[in-house]
């Protein structure tokens, strides 16, 4: 069985997305996680264009990486230039790495009114730029940047880029869709023509901006390709590069393809995840494989299946990827859902309970509440109705009070009384907005006797209005979205009161919090 090679270009490629901006530190972190998932190359960007790129090689060769091979990406030599005296190939083979990859061009078009030289000088900058690299004892592969639209509209003279290459002693010679708008049965097609005509490894490079990327990719392999080059979660410009969560799984699981390391394939939810936060992006909860909804089941009819054998509603095992089934709580669900969700708390016995909790979910979703997205939210609902809730602190007051400040610009501040463990505390906070105000005079009030709440980070905060009809009148659901070091969760609130709504999802975040921590420590003292 071949093993195909990951190629992940993140660091480079993905970082050309829109928004995307990683620091040096960024870039280290992701490369020792890649290499942990058993990534065969991470390509660290092109040491020629930043000085954050050029430091990232100096330091990259400190980490010890076990498994994967850090690539410096640069082009070819200049037109009508010896490669002995390019500052690109210098850079290229300064930064010290196993393998270089290099991009040429494909595409006649490009060559004449990009480059402005002749399709001749091309081949010659390519074979002279591998062949340099290759004698000072580098590994090199070569990127043929828009090959498809070049073997359209030239095939021969696409197929001598790839020659030139491969001839000079590239290792892979990866045809690029970089346009993104090739079909998954063209790429195919010109897949094999190429094996015919290239007599080395061949790789694929695929953008999204068909949505046909990972299709591509897989069609280009099943065709002969050896290599994917992509990105984690398909970050990358314009539409995205070909997402490697998604290639992975599905090669391993679907083509029984040898890829990454062995047992590396549970960590891949947790990497696409780690990859989201270093990028400061939210997570795609629909993501394929390693979304939050990949394995999520709401109607009573899929859930009460999935509870006999979950093979009846999910392709794969949620565990083999790193992911975890869940199964969401609604006024669609039926009592085999609310069974499912209370397992831990020992009361699935007790029919009437079920179907009074099943009932409140109903009455509360009716009132404009959502628990699918704030399971903490349901969990404490279980609590009260199953005579397991004991407040950890007593609401007493709260206010907020806004004012223009000096400049104009508003000044936000949150008045909190609560009672802890018989003391009442009377605490004051500014914050950017009433909810940011509200959670940190909570917290200056509750730290003292908590500090575990310090590790809890909001994340996300969403405002809906329920009843638009009703006008200014009209009821709000806000949904909270905490984390601390292990978990994420969310909580929901409903009032006509935007504020009061974000204080009732603050308060069950916080609660949900000291709950979780007394199960793990194993009771409340």
């Amino acid at each position: 069985m071949t093993r195909i090679a990951i190629y992940d270009t993140t660091l480079r490629d993905g970082s050309q997305g829109e928004g995307i901006n990683f620091s040096l530190q960024d870039k280290l972190l992701l490369t020792r996680k890649l290499d942990d998932l058993g990534i065969d190359f991470i390509e660290g960007g092109y040491p020629l264009s930043n000085p954050k790129d050029f430091e990232y090689f100096q330091a990259a060769r400190e980490l010890h990486l076990r498994h994967a091979k850090v690539v410096a990406f640069g082009m070819t030599r200049r037109k009508n230039s010896p490669p002995e005296t390019d500052t690109c190939l210098k850079a290229l083979l300064d930064a010290r790495t196993p393998v270089v990859t290099i991009v040429g061009k494909t595409w006649d078009f490009h060559v004449t009114n990009v480059l402005g030289t002749t399709l001749e000088e091309n081949l010659r900058m390519i074979a002279d730029s591998v062949a340099y690299c290759r004698s000072q004892g580098r590994e090199v592969f070569y990127d043929a940047e828009h090959f498809f639209d070049g073997y359209r509209a030239n095939p021969g003279y696409a197929l001598s880029t790839l020659r030139a290459a491969a001839d000079a002693g590239a290792g892979v010679v990866i045809l690029c869709d970089t346009n993104g708008g090739t079909m998954p049965e063209r790429v195919a097609e010109v897949v094999a023509e190429v094996r015919r005509a290239v007599g080395c490894e061949i790789g694929i490079h695929c953008h999204n901006d068909c949505e046909m990327a990972v299709a591509n990719s897989l069609a280009a392999v099943r065709t002969g390709a050896t290599q994917v080059q992509g990105t984690m979660n398909g970050i990358g410009e314009r539409c995205g590069n070909v997402d490697l969560v998604s290639v992975i799984a599905n090669l391993a699981l679907k083509y029984n393809r040898e890829v990454l390391l062995p047992g590396s394939l549970a960590k891949l939810t947790e990497t696409s995840r780690y990859v989201y936060e270093i990028a400061n992006m939210n997570f795609r909860s629909g993501q394929p494989f390693v979304g939050t909804s990949a394995f999520a089941h709401k109607g009573g009819m899929h859930t009460h299946a999935v509870a006999k054998d979950p093979a009846t509603y999910e392709h794969i095992t949620p565990e083999a990827v790193g992911n975890e089934r869940r199964i969401l709580v609604s006024e669609l669900s039926g009592q085999s859902t609310i069974l499912t969700k209370t397992t831990k708390y020992q009361i699935s016995h007790d029919r009437a309970l079920m179907a009074k909790i099943l009932s409140q979910v109903q009455d509360l979703e009716h009132a404009g509440y959502e628990f699918e997205a704030a399971e903490a939210s349901f969990d404490l609902l279980v609590k009260k109705a199953a005579g397991l809730y004991r407040p950890w602190f007593e609401r007493l007051a709260y206010r907020v009070n806004i004012e223009a400040g000096v400049d104009g610009s508003p000044i936000t501040e949150a008045t909190v009384k609560v009672k802890v463990g018989g003391a009442v505390a009377h605490t004051v906070s500014e914050g950017d907005g009433p909810v940011n105000a509200l959670d940190g005079a909570l917290r200056k009030a509750l730290l003292p006797t908590f500090p575990g709440l310090a590790e809890v980070q909001l994340v996300d905060y969403k405002v809906r209005v329920v009843n638009p009809k009703e006008g200014t009148a009209a009821r709000v659901r806000v949904v909270i979205e905490s984390r601390d070091k292990a978990d994420v969760w969310g909580t929901v609130g409903v009032s006509e009161n935007v504020v009061e709504a974000s204080w009732l999802a603050l308060v069950d975040s916080i609660e949900y919090k000291l709950f979780k921590d007394e199960e793990r420590e194993g009771g409340r003292s």
